[in-house]
Order: structure tokens, then C-alpha cells, then sequence
């Protein structure tokens, strides 16, 4: 009898366990994803500087496009910083400069008129610096203007920053034909195989040493594991490659900036493995991705298992580009928290709005991504892209969770409003459309494995569309 007692109470507790975690289920899924929104935002907080000025005239800078300013800027540079921090000013003119290292407390201010224009001599980017190339980490080339584990840093003003490549400069090393490449020249794809088996054989970075001969481009703008950064209303033009990409970082601001560069692997804007980055009033023309989120590839992302994370993204007008804001599909390492709203996007050119990509050579967990309040002119092939088979196949299983789309109207469509390639034994988890209106697509869905999905008030092409999608 005493045993049945026990029994008894041993079942209603765990009744009573399973009750109020079912309870706490549905409260934490009746949350409101977007009361996140403020307290984010909290974290992030955009550096200030001390009230000095060195401007690189007295430095021994010279405008015209032709004298090599490296060694008078990088003297600014250091002089503000020992200073204690201030703003170096790149005044009215052209000034040709090689790469540019930022250092702590220093706001490199490119003034309106100023245009700081990069050698087209890959020379001027020596010694190699660390790296990360397509989510992978190497000893290459410097980028345009990079910083190293800095504190405190600043690209501010209204001028431009041109980083000098097009047909001839740069762009053929993509190993394309219609960015310039003719056979008998240098090309990035061998060095970029080689770079994939150093990865997956995990060797050290002393021994992933590129650089000269193996044609791998830098990246414009690249601050390495540093705190605070600010990028606010310069101009990017002419990039040899990704544009804004941050890696490792903490605390990032990107504010009124503009990008217009057509050129290969052009993506605008790609944090990769930070966290607590806004995203704010930007605009975007780019050769490839607009936004593209990152966390490293393959052994380089899951191995050290840093997600971007907490990435705000508000007001920005996307135009060409593979994507407008895309996930991958270096992001081995996951993403989460990601917000995008009041964003505008009308190109034909424009593949799609929101993409997430990965593959299972990838792996990587990407959950709650939230978009809402978005104005779509025209697009070319899905308003909404679930890929889990991007380039090869391998052993880790990606995993897409918790994705909502909200007020998202799309005047002229392109040829799905859904897209999903999902694994069956992974699917595409809690996706949710409400309110959304898209017309103008050939088709409603082009779909395989997804669960728990969530249509309220989704009007495609003047129908409203149901979930499970109705048998033709």
C-alpha cells in the first residue's frame, strides 16, 4: 500500500512538472519577440573621442591622387593615439594612400570633399595582417582600413572612400571573365582550395600564409576583435571585395553610410562572430549581398562556436544585390537575435528579400530572426529563401528556427513567395508570415520540410494563403 502511495505522488508531480512547463512553454511563445527590441539596443552604444584634431596635412600628406600618403597617415594615426585619442582629418582633395590601420581612440574624420583614394599596387598592402577571408582565417593581405584588437575606433565624415578597383584593378582576380579575367592571369581559385584544406585540416595560422602570388583579395574595411567601432556617413565606392566587414567585434555602429560598388563579392555590409551591432539608415547598391550576417566556415566557424548575435538592422534602402538582408552562408558558428524592420528594397536585380543560407558542411544553429514593416518595389526570385544545401554537403546538420516575418508588402513579385530546402530530419522550425501582402509571383511556394509554420492574414497575388498549402 505504501509503495502505491509513492507511486501516486511520484505521478502527480511529474503531471504537475509537465503542466507548468508546458505553461512556461506557451507564455515564453506568447512573449512578444520585438520587447527584446529596446534592451538590445541598450548594448549598443557608439564610441566619442577627445576634442583633438591632427590633420594629415601637417604630417606631411599632398592631395592630387598621385604622392602615396600611407607613412603621413599612419603618422597622424599614431600621434592622436598617443595623444590620448582625437580625430584625424582627411581634408578637401584626393589622397592616395595604401592600407590604413586604425589604433585605439582615433576617428580617421574623411571630411565632405575628401575623397582617400586606394593603391591599386597590391605592394602597398604588405606585411600580410590576420585575416578572415569567406569565414576562414589566414595571414593575407591587409585589408583597405583595418584595425587590430583596437578600442575605440571611428570612420566618420562625408566624404568617400574609393577603393580604386574595376576591370583591370582587383576585380579580375575573382577568375570571372565578365569582371575583367582573361586566361594567362592570376586568379583567387587555387589559393582559395588550398585555403579550404589548411581548414579542414585545422592546421595553425603561421602556416596559412597568402598573400602575394595567390590572389586573394582583401576586404575594404575590416576591424579584427575590436570594441566600439563607429562607421558613419562616408561613401564606399569601387570595393576590391566585402565592404563593412567586422569580425570578432563587440559594440558596432554603422550610420548613414552609403555603398555603391557593382563588383564581384561586392556585399555591403557583413558582421561576422559579433555581437550587439546596429545597422541604421544605410544604403545599399552592391555587386552582391546588402547585408549578409557571418560566423565563420566550416572547422573555422564551429571550432571556436562564436554566433553573431543581437544585430539590429533599421532603416535601410537595399537595392541590387543577391539579397537584401541574408544569413550565411559562412555561419558555422550560428546567429540569433537578429531584428530588421523599416527597410525599403526595389530592384530587379534583387534576388531576394530575406535569405538564410547554410549547408550541412556548415552546420550552425540560426533562430530568432525577426523582420517586419518592409516595402518591396520589385524582387527577382523569393521573397522569403530557406536554403540548407548552399554549395557542398557534408556531416553537421544546419538547423533554422523561429523566424518571423511581419508587414511585408511587395508590390511586384518575382517567381515564389516562399522558397525552402530544407533536411526532412531538420526543418525549417516556427516560421511565421502575418500581415504580409506580395503580388505580382508566378507561384506562391516552392517548399519542402518545414514545421510548426504560422500564416495570419498572408495575401499572395490577392488570395489569402493557408497553412498546410492546398493540394493542386
Amino acid at each position: 500500500m505504501k509503495n502505491c502511495r509513492v507511486i501516486y505522488l511520484f505521478l502527480v508531480c511529474a503531471a504537475l512538472m509537465v503542466s507548468c512547463s508546458q505553461s512556461k512553454q506557451s507564455a515564453e511563445e506568447s512573449v512578444d519577440p520585438w520587447s527584446k527590441l529596446d534592451s538590445i539596443r541598450a548594448l549598443i552604444q557608439a564610441p566619442e573621442f577627445a576634442d583633438r584634431e591632427f590633420s594629415i596635412l601637417d604630417f606631411g600628406a599632398k592631395e592630387g591622387g598621385e604622392f602615396l600618403n600611407t607613412d603621413a597617415i599612419a603618422s597622424a594615426i599614431s600621434a592622436c593615439n598617443e595623444a590620448g585619442g582625437g580625430k584625424v582629418i582627411v581634408p578637401p582633395g584626393v589622397f592616395l594612400t595604401g592600407a590604413v590601420h586604425l589604433k585605439s581612440n582615433v576617428n580617421l574624420h574623411i571630411s565632405e570633399g575628401a575623397v582617400l583614394q586606394f593603391s591599386r599596387n597590391p605592394k602597398d598592402y604588405l606585411p600580410l595582417v590576420r585575416s578572415r577571408w569567406e569565414g576562414m582565417e589566414l595571414m593575407n593581405y591587409s585589408p583597405f582600413i583595418y584595425a587590430y584588437q583596437q578600442e575605440n575606433i571611428a570612420i566618420t565624415g562625408t566624404g568617400t572612400l574609393d577603393g580604386n578597383a574595376d576591370m583591370e584593378n582587383w576585380w579580375p582576380w575573382c577568375g570571372a571573365k565578365h569582371y575583367g579575367w582573361e586566361e594567362g592571369m592570376g586568379r583567387q581559385t587555387e589559393a582559395r582550395n588550398l585555403l579550404h584544406e589548411m581548414v579542414h585540416e585545422q592546421l595553425p595560422l603561421e602556416e596559412r600564409v597568402f598573400g602575394e602570388g595567390h590572389f586573394l583579395r582583401p576586404q575594404f574595411v575590416q576591424p579584427f576583435e575590436c570594441s566600439n567601432v563607429l562607421i558613419q556617413d562616408v561613401k564606399l565606392i569601387n570595393s576590391p571585395m566585402w565592404n563593412l566587414h567586422p569580425v570578432l567585434c563587440d559594440n558596432v555602429t554603422v550610420e548613414r553610410v552609403k555603398i555603391i560598388t557593382l563588383g564581384p563579392n561586392n556585399d555591403g555590409c557583413d558582421p561576422e562572430a559579433c555581437k550587439n551591432v546596429l545597422i541604421k539608415d544605410c544604403y545599399f547598391d552592391t555587386g552582391d549581398d546588402c547585408i549578409a550576417i557571418k560566423s565563420g566556415r566550416n572547422e573555422d566557424g564551429r571550432g571556436p562556436g562564436i554566433p553573431s548575435e543581437n544585430i539590429i538592422i533599421e532603416g535601410c534602402e537595399m537595392k541590387e544585390g543577391h539579397g537584401g538582408v541574408v544569413i550565411g552562408s559562412e555561419i558555422s558558428g550560428g546567429a540569433r537575435n537578429i531584428y530588421a524592420y523599416n527597410l525599403t528594397m526595389d530592384s530587379p536585380n534583387l534576388d531576394r528579400v530575406l535569405r538564410i543560407k547554410t549547408s550541412s558542411k556548415r552546420g550552425g544553429t540560426v533562430e530568432n530572426v525577426f523582420m517586419k514593416d518592409v516595402v518591396v518595389g520589385t524582387y527577382k526570385e523569393a521573397a522569403v529563401r530557406f536554403n540548407m544545401f548552399y554549395e557542398e554537403e557534408g556531416d553537421h546538420i544546419p538547423s533554422i528556427q523561429n523566424v518571423i516575418v511581419e508587414n511585408l508588402y511587395v508590390k511586384d513579385g518575382g517567381k515564389y513567395a516562399v522558397m525552402a530546402n530544407a533536411y526532412e530530419s531538420s526543418p525549417v522550425k516556427n516560421f511565421q508570415m502575418i500581415n504580409c501582402r506580395i503580388d505580382g509571383v508566378d507561384e506562391v511556394f516552392n517548399i519542402n520540410h518545414m514545421e510548426g509554420v504560422h500564416f495570419e492574414n498572408f495575401v499572395v497575388n490577392g488570395e489569402e494563403i493557408s497553412w498546410p498549402p492546398a493540394q493542386k
